[in-house]
């Protein structure tokens, strides 16, 4: 009888001592991966403070991608074809070789960026899959969805989205995107677009402040967003991630304009490489995106440039890919 009641107290103490094991164990677990999520959350957040004021450029060779890096980009955008060279050839346009991609990455100590199409989720998972740096779910790219775009918060990629209007920003920022662009005209270096979607978002943001909480409930759903995240653009004056202006910046001019105009970094895409001396005018653009408020500084770096790309306004083309 004494051997069972032992036999019974023993056995009960190792499954109470497994069971604190267990538990601590799993403590440990959740602690760990709390940990990592907030060391990817500050990562992040370094990535993003490092983006702003900067200017990022689009490149298509690791040599580009050298010559961006060299004049102060803050980050490259990869592709196998600039915006200008995309628009030319017409046709379907899919995400660039992830070899292409790999060979950029190696060759830059700055982040590096790629485009998918809108809604293709699989060409995301690639470029997650080989360790990029941002995500660009990009007009400039022939969409692979026309109703659905990527569900963001699925990746452990950042992604960056374009937008026209405050409504599109939102349900991108919904989505999970992390860093918004105004579309622009990709590869038309005309300016007019980038400063019509940056005006707009500027505007519906004013707007949106002056509004009553009351009203902020309807006018959320008109926009298809959640109210907490209107409410945040009514409470601070401005969206909940970082706002870059892209599409037809070709000059220190153009970037310095947008800046001054509330954007918080500048993309620039066939711009650099179009024009008669790319390491002059990649160098040039970072200046006055830097001095943006200094008139002296941008006439500086925009005096003896050389040829600008050859552009094309809006009346002498239909607008494609700001319309995606």
């Amino acid at each position: 009888m004494y051997f069972g009641l032992f036999l019974f107290i023993c056995t009960l103490k190792i499954f109470l001592f497994c069971n604190f094991l267990y538990i601590q164990f799993y403590y440990i677990i959740i602690l760990i991966k709390c940990e990592e999520a907030v060391m990817k959350n500050l990562d992040l957040e370094k990535l993003l403070e490092t983006l702003k004021g900067g200017v990022i450029m689009d490149v298509t060779t690791p040599e580009q991608a050298k010559i961006a890096e060299e004049a102060g980009a803050v980050s490259v955008m990869a592709l196998e074809r600039v915006p200008a060279d995309i628009r030319a050839a017409g046709g379907v346009s899919r995400m660039s070789d992830p070899e292409m991609i790999k060979k950029i990455m190696e060759a830059v100590d700055i982040p590096v960026m790629a485009k998918v199409r809108i809604g293709h989720f699989v060409e995301a998972q690639i470029l997650e899959a080989i360790d990029i740096d941002f995500i660009d779910e990009s007009e400039v790219l022939s969409p692979a969805d026309n109703q659905f775009h990527i569900d963001k918060r699925k990746f452990k990629a950042p992604f960056v989205c374009g937008a026209r209007n405050l409504g599109e920003a939102l349900r991108r920022i919904e989505e999970g995107a992390m860093i918004i662009r105004t579309k622009g005209e990709a590869g038309t270096g005309d300016v007019v677009q980038a400063v019509s979607h940056l005006r707009m978002i500027n505007g519906e943001i004013n707007e949106v402040k002056a509004m009553r909480e009351d009203e902020l409930f309807n006018h959320a759903k008109e926009l298809g967003v959640s109210y907490d995240l209107l409410k945040y653009v009514h409470d601070n004056g401005r969206l909940p991630v970082p706002n870059f202006s892209a599409g037809g910046v070709a000059t220190p001019a153009d970037a310095a304009l947008m800046r001054q105009l509330g954007a918080d970094g500048v993309f620039v895409g066939s711009g650099i490489f179009k024009s008669g001396d790319p390491k002059v005018r990649a160098k040039r653009i970072v200046e006055a995106v830097k001095h943006f408020d200094s008139p002296k500084k941008v006439a500086e770096a925009q005096t003896g440039l050389g040829e600008a790309m050859v552009g094309i306004n809006e009346d002498e083309i239909e607008i494609i890919m700001a319309n995606r």
